[in-house]
């Protein structure tokens, strides 16, 4: 009994708050079809936009308080571009006119008729302490018992009739989340979208990637090899007339290919890091820690082997935020720790530096998302003012 009781009071509170939301549903449609009535001498045209974003707030409240009755989220349906041309706000103006046109009177409905029948019993019991009756809320005297059983089935009636207040909230929630929601295929589109948006940002990292690696080598190993094969040149003309300078030019040609090869061995590590391989993501992490300029803890939950690709990724995601750290945090103590599922890879780096790192303000954190994004990942960065500074990433594994 208790449990329909609060599912009784359940559905006629959430049809009296949408008594309020509808009546606030008709002025706003009253007031846009002014913006619109405005805008049909030039006056009303700049406000539109602004009235249409402006209609979007009680919108949010209204689809929040339809996802909990329904017990599931509803997502917003809005693009990023101008809302008169977004498809969500005509849905927005459906639910305006439905919800502004029904929902305000099923609401006091749902109000009423248990506090009608409520007075009707009262009214039916305290009838013979009132000389000559009481007016019954139906519009007639109760002055006999004959009027006052008739005034309490009526009231028991008018109680009884407000246990469809249950129903009616659901429909009006479902209501909600069909006119509010995105529409039908709207999801894939976005996620069509989302993925080539990814897509393109994956092919720009990897041809800057590509670039750099190009520029490491001909700036680099390519211009060292270089001075190693003229100097081995210059040796051999002279070796006949001059040996002792020979052996000179050989030394330094020498120590020019020790150099090229570290620059090589320089490049091969930023392509894929050879610890990798060796010891997994977990050592190569550890050693990273290891050679870092502030003290660093490592904290391996799962220690199961990932995909190159990803591993890769996430080697060079705690690298790059252990350099913004050491540049730019001021910390003391950063922490990593590496967590997941056979199906996702979690690492979360923490330092105890200022905070306020702004992505916005580069500092690799812009590469570190595009880096993350590629793999259809996710990047959660916390950062307040004074610290501590969090950055959460999770790398999906699967095929």
């Amino acid at each position: 009994m208790k449990k329909r009781l609060r599912t009784w009071w359940s559905g006629v509170w959430y049809l009296t708050v949408g008594a309020g939301t509808g009546f606030i549903a008709m002025l706003l449609f009253f007031a846009l079809a002014i913006v619109a009535a405005m805008s049909l001498i030039g006056v009303g045209i700049p406000a539109i936009p602004v009235a249409m974003k402006l209609l979007r707030h009680p919108l949010r409240f209204e689809r929040r308080r339809a996802a909990r009755r329904l017990g599931e989220p509803i997502p917003e349906p809005y693009l990023s571009g101008s809302p008169v041309r977004d498809p969500a706000t005509l849905r927005d103006l459906g639910w305006l006119v439905l919800h502004g046109s029904v929902g305000f009177f099923v609401g006091i409905f749902a109000f009423a008729l248990p506090l009608g029948g409520l007075r009707q019993l009262l009214t039916a019991a305290a009838w013979w302490l009132v000389p000559g009756g009481i007016p019954s809320s139906t519009a007639f005297q109760v002055d006999s018992w004959p009027s006052a059983g008739l005034c309490a089935l009526i009231g028991i009636a008018m109680i009884a009739l407000s246990f469809w207040a249950v129903p009616f909230a659901n429909w009006q929630a479902r209501a909600a989340k069909a006119l509010l929601s995105p529409r039908p295929g709207a999801r894939m589109t976005d996620r069509v979208v989302e993925l080539a948006a990814t897509r393109a940002a994956a092919l720009e990292a990897h041809g800057a990637e590509l670039r750099r690696i190009e520029r490491d080598l001909h700036d680099g190993a390519q211009a060292r090899l270089s001075a190693v094969v003229l100097q081995i040149g210059i040796a051999d003309q002279l070796f006949a007339q001059d040996p002792a300078r020979a052996r000179q030019l050989l030394g330094k040609a020498q120590d020019a290919a020790t150099a090229a090869l570290a620059e090589l061995r320089t490049v091969v590590r930023s392509i894929h890091p050879p610890l990798l391989t060796d010891r997994g993501l977990d050592g190569a992490v550890t050693a990273l820690a290891d050679r870092s300029a502030i003290p660093c803890t490592v904290d391996v939950r799962s220690s199961a082997r990932r995909p190159a690709a990803v591993e890769a990724a996430a080697y060079f995601i705690v690298a790059e935020t252990l350099t913004n750290v050491t540049k730019h945090a001021q910390a003391d103590q950063a922490w990593i720790t590496l967590d997941g599922t056979a199906d996702t890879l979690r690492v979360e780096i923490r330092d105890d530096g200022r905070g306020g790192a702004d992505e916005s303000q580069g500092s690799g954190l812009a590469g570190i998302r595009k880096r993350v994004e590629a793999f259809d990942g996710t990047v959660t960065l916390t950062s307040p003012p004074g610290g501590p500074t969090v950055l959460e990433v999770e790398l999906p594994c699967g095929s």
